[in-house]
């Protein structure tokens, strides 16, 4: 049992550094560098390299031309869903401070995006999501309010037209969510999440070990 224990504790750590290393394996250039050091200064989370990458890649996948974020930040993920995205394609980002929003701007535009690859909307996600196009959109991610989290997927499953992908970031919230202690109202409302997405018949979901987690659903045909 104790040289088992031991095999177990070697398995995790050569886990863990081979996560690390594949979650800072794309470099980033000095706008994402500069929109990270904005987040961070305001005291704000942005995606990780990893899952930065990962969004990326699921936007090049898609073809995505139409992409609706929730939380714009300071325009780290931003970034990485433009360069995925078709070159006439159009992120539409909710934030509900607008300052951020300024922050992610200057950032697209030092990432030579023109003005008109983005849309920004200032407001609560859940005042503006209702506005938007059904299926209209390629891929949704969301980074806001985790309590709002099941609401935001709700809007999402109407957003996305067949075959699209919808993106949650941060489903892991630091190890709480599957830690078996008592846990706050927001950990609960994505734990409810993983079972609602992963129970759907209407998504084809996988659980992605990048960042603090990234859970992702292709909304089926």
């Amino acid at each position: 049992m104790r040289q088992l224990r031991g095999q177990e504790r070697v398995i995790t750590a050569n886990r863990q550094t081979s996560w690390a290393f594949a979650d800072a394996f794309v470099a980033e250039d000095e706008a994402l560098r500069w929109a990270r050091d904005r987040a961070r200064e305001a005291g704000l989370p942005s995606v990780s390299p990893g899952t930065g990458a990962a969004l990326r890649l699921l936007a090049a996948t898609a073809d995505a031309k139409a992409v609706a974020e929730i939380g714009t930040g300071t325009g780290v993920s931003g970034i990485y869903l433009l360069l995925g995205m078709r070159p006439d394609g159009v992120l539409t980002t909710v934030d509900p401070e607008p300052e951020r929003q300024q922050f992610a701007k200057q950032a697209f535009r030092a990432a030579g995006f023109a003005g008109n690859r983005a849309r920004f909307i200032p407001g609560r996600a859940l005042d503006v999501l209702p506005r938007l196009a059904d299926g209209g959109y390629d891929l949704v991610f969301c980074d806001g309010d985790r309590t709002e989290c099941l609401d935001y997927l709700a809007e999402s499953l109407r957003l996305l037209r067949p075959g699209g992908l919808v993106c949650f970031e941060g489903v892991f919230a630091d190890g709480r969510t599957v830690d078996s202690a008592a846990q706050p109202a927001e950990v609960l409302r994505l734990r409810e999440l993983l079972r609602t997405v992963r129970e759907s018949q209407e998504l084809l979901p996988s659980l992605l070990p990048v960042g603090d987690g990234l859970l992702c659903a292709v909304r089926r045909g």
